[in-house]
């Protein structure tokens, strides 16, 4: 019985340790699991708040809270292209991420850029509790819709999904480097 158990334990170990690794992930896919966001007043305003990111499906979801927004006011959110945070207006993080050089427009239209997302709505204490999916986004991989390393930013004023290039929503008002944290 116990010359069984150790041919048993034997060709198990063997087992194990022939076992072909997977292989990674194409370079294309999203590698990450979760990313952050830690949005930080700009322009002289009192908008601040944490984000969290993560792949999904065809897309990155947001969820968070933001704050310090006027009770029940509307405002523009987008990733922007460069992850650069470091001007007092956020005018360091570029224009919206476009990696396909499309119009700016609506997140649910054909034609729109990477980065835009549809308007978000403060409830009456000023605060957003974020829940937004962007799609056709990834989150590390370094593909060339990667959104790792680009600046999250939220605007004064609604994106009116019209006005080329931004949407007309005003100055920048919250901007944070999109980070990998696992």
């Amino acid at each position: 019985m116990r010359h069984a158990i150790a041919i048993a334990a034997t060709l198990t170990l063997a087992a194990c340790a022939t076992a072909p690794k997977p292989a990674p992930p194409p370079p294309s896919m999203s590698t990450a699991k979760e990313g952050r966001a830690n949005l930080a007043s700009a322009s002289g305003s009192l908008v601040s708040g944490r984000v969290t990111l993560r792949p999904m499906g065809d897309g990155v979801h947001l969820t968070g809270t933001v704050g310090g927004f006027l009770p029940n006011s509307v405002h523009a959110i987008h990733v922007h292209e460069k992850g650069d945070c470091t001007a007092a207006d956020a005018s360091s993080a570029g224009g919206h991420f476009n990696p396909m050089g499309q119009p700016h427009g609506r997140a649910s239209a054909p034609a729109h850029h990477a980065g835009d997302m549809d308007n978000i709505t403060a409830n009456a204490q000023g605060q957003v509790n974020l829940d937004v999916h962007l799609a056709g986004v990834t989150l590390g991989g370094g593909a060339p819709n990667d959104i790792a390393d680009r600046a999250l930013v939220v605007h004064a004023a609604a994106d009116d999904y019209i006005s080329q290039p931004a949407g007309n929503a005003g100055a920048r008002v919250a901007c944070a480097v999109i980070k990998i944290i696992q």
